[in-house]
């Protein structure tokens, strides 16, 4: 991709976090792109349908992934208003998305109220430290969720 096309798809993502701001929504937007086409866009929808994890980029790899139909984004560039935090960018890396491109970065988020630097700084600490309790409970049949996995023949790889 060139730098214009950077710039092009950047600006629909801007646009998308502008409209989306206008409709009560947050400030994010994002877009797929492969092969120089969209795929899907994306815009936050957190406080507009209750759920957390409906950020834009998350939003916009569930409508790529519906649209190409498969949970593999390889080849694909996402393209969002600002940085991308530990949840999209974990979802970028799930989907296998070649490239992320970022307009606003996590310094302009914070200033928007928006402070991803606390989960950045929290993953990067150990788990005996975190605020939400996060523990271990292995039960005799911990494993048969993997087991079954394994030795069923007709699974999906990923």
């Amino acid at each position: 991709m060139s730098w214009a096309d950077d710039e092009r798809w950047l600006a629909q993502a801007i646009a998308l976090a502008v409209a989306n701001v206008a409709d009560g929504g947050g400030p994010f937007g994002a877009v797929i792109v492969r092969d120089g086409e969209l795929i899907a866009e994306g815009q936050n929808r957190v406080t507009r349908d209750l759920d957390p994890t409906a950020h834009a980029e998350v939003q916009a790899i569930r409508a790529a992934c519906q649209a190409v139909g498969d949970f593999s984004l390889a080849g694909a560039t996402l393209y969002t208003s600002c940085e991308p935090c530990p949840l999209c960018l974990s979802a970028s890396l799930w989907a296998r998305v070649d490239r992320v491109v970022f307009a606003a970065d996590r310094d302009d988020a914070a200033r928007g109220g928006f402070d991803d630097r606390a989960f950045y700084d929290l993953l990067a600490r150990p788990r005996e430290e975190w605020h939400m309790i996060t523990e271990s409970v292995r039960p005799a049949d911990a494993t048969a969720p993997f087991e079954a996995w394994l030795e069923h023949e007709a699974r999906t790889e990923y």
